[in-house]
């Protein structure tokens, strides 16, 4: 059994002008309207309330909005250990991904340690080591930071939580699928290479099939038998000729066909304890296109075998 964990959240992100607001927030309603509600039927639903979003500094941190990202995850922490403790497997459908770290907490309080597959067109490794906060510039946006955060790097107020000791995660119990920019000059993270997290980028995933991708990824998560693990899917991951409609599309990615593919041997896998789904923005896609792939994607990922 299922239950689905809608979070309407922005506030992982920054501003692409004066006066923008993410459209993010606006994901879980769109596609309900998209009959997000027919897919999981008999499901039961959820929504985790967000507070505003503002674009300013707020006093005590250089994340945006990072009071506002704590309680959110702390609430979210809550519906997923929930959700654990009735036996169901969370589907928690964003909103952007600085809502990983309320996903992970909440299973790691029931289930112990857990592993992450972290699916994302970027690693998300922005931290204080490889990035400083100027004077007067603009706070950092934690939808660059999340694995960053639930590997214990970055602020305290998103990476230190109430009867978590270490971090959510540890390096070597993640992979990082999907990275398309390590090969730019001007990346932003490449201390990255110097951890134990687990990483195949985009270019070496698409020389292999997707049984052959699997069969790593599961060879990589057998290594620690005794953890759930944890999905993590930024749909950014995709080519962005299928998926226009997130806040940073790129090319190349992976096509939804393969992404369905390894998601769902990873979503039918007993280990599986949950999957968040981010960064789809309504705001991008005005005819429905994407809202309809993605409802397609969710339904043939998390269909009961």
């Amino acid at each position: 059994m299922k239950k689905i964990i809608l979070v309407p959240s922005n506030l992982g992100l920054n501003p692409l002008y004066e006066g923008h607001i993410p459209g993010t927030y606006r994901a879980p309603s769109v596609l309900m309207q998209h009959g997000l509600d027919k897919i999981f039927s008999s499901c039961e639903f959820v929504t985790v309330p967000c507070p505003e979003y503002s674009p300013e500094s707020e006093p005590g941190t250089d994340i945006l909005n990072g009071h506002k990202l704590r309680q959110l995850n702390l609430q979210l922490a809550d519906e997923v250990e929930a959700a654990h403790h009735r036996k169901f497997k969370p589907v928690v459908i964003g909103g952007d991904c600085a809502i990983l770290p309320g996903a992970l907490l909440g299973s790691r309080r029931k289930l112990g340690q857990v592993a992450l597959v972290h699916i994302d067109g970027h690693s998300d490794f922005r931290h204080p080591g490889n990035w400083k906060r100027e004077p007067g510039a603009r706070p950092g946006a934690a939808a660059g930071m999340d694995l960053a955060l639930v590997t214990g790097r970055g602020e305290p107020i998103l990476t230190t939580w109430p009867g978590i000791e270490g971090s959510l995660v540890q390096d070597e119990a993640v992979i990082q699928l999907g990275e398309r920019e390590s090969r730019l000059e001007d990346y932003e993270w490449p201390d990255i290479e110097d951890t134990d997290i687990w990483r195949i980028t985009v270019f070496d995933a698409l020389k292999l099939s997707d049984s052959h991708l699997i069969n790593v990824i599961s060879g990589r998560l057998n290594l620690f038998p005794e953890m759930s693990f944890w999905i993590h899917l930024d749909l950014d991951v995709l080519d962005s000729s299928e998926m226009p409609a997130v806040d940073c599309p790129g090319t190349p990615g992976l096509s939804s066909r393969s992404l369905v593919n390894v998601c769902r041997e990873l979503f039918m896998n007993m280990r599986c304890c949950g999957i968040t789904v981010t960064i789809y923005d309504p705001d991008l896609d005005h005819e429905g296109a994407a809202a309809k792939l993605l409802l397609g994607m969710l339904r043939s990922i998390t269909k009961d075998i």
